[in-house]
């Protein structure tokens, strides 16, 4: 359990091209006094594979909508950025994914960020979960 509103993640996979359907259910995040679940996995989009980071909240829908929340990852001077409502750990992880309600990395940016070598997976993921007034 992570006490507080920010979090700064790291990914490490030795070969990222066997990571295939692989989910990782990350920290639980108390914050506002509520909960909240960061999700990071991979899996193919048509032929493309990606990586996808999303945040639900543990609890119903209507409480999720409260709050906001954005992901980033990046390196070298670039980086990609989420913005969204968390989604309620009453929806499916398969309606989140399919949906891609969440920050959507390609393979080959992925690779990128984690220093261009193809070697190895090595992201960080930060974000900020606020409440909307």
């Amino acid at each position: 359990m992570h006490d507080g509103c920010t979090f700064n993640h790291r990914y490490v996979k030795s070969n990222p091209h066997e990571v295939e359907n692989a989910t990782w259910m990350l920290t639980v995040f108390n914050c506002f006094g509520r909960q909240f679940c960061l999700h990071f996995e991979a899996f193919r989009l048509g032929m493309s594979p990606v990586y996808m980071a999303f945040l639900r909240f543990m609890g119903e829908d209507c409480e999720a909508k409260k709050f906001s929340y954005t992901l980033e990852v990046g390196a070298y001077d670039r980086k990609l950025i989420w913005q969204g409502v968390p989604r309620s750990i009453r929806d499916s992880h398969k309606t989140v994914r399919d949906s891609q309600d969440g920050l959507i990395i390609p393979r080959n940016l992925a690779l990128f960020f984690s220093g261009g070598d193809h070697q190895e997976l090595k992201l960080r993921i930060t974000g900020r979960i606020w409440k909307d007034e």
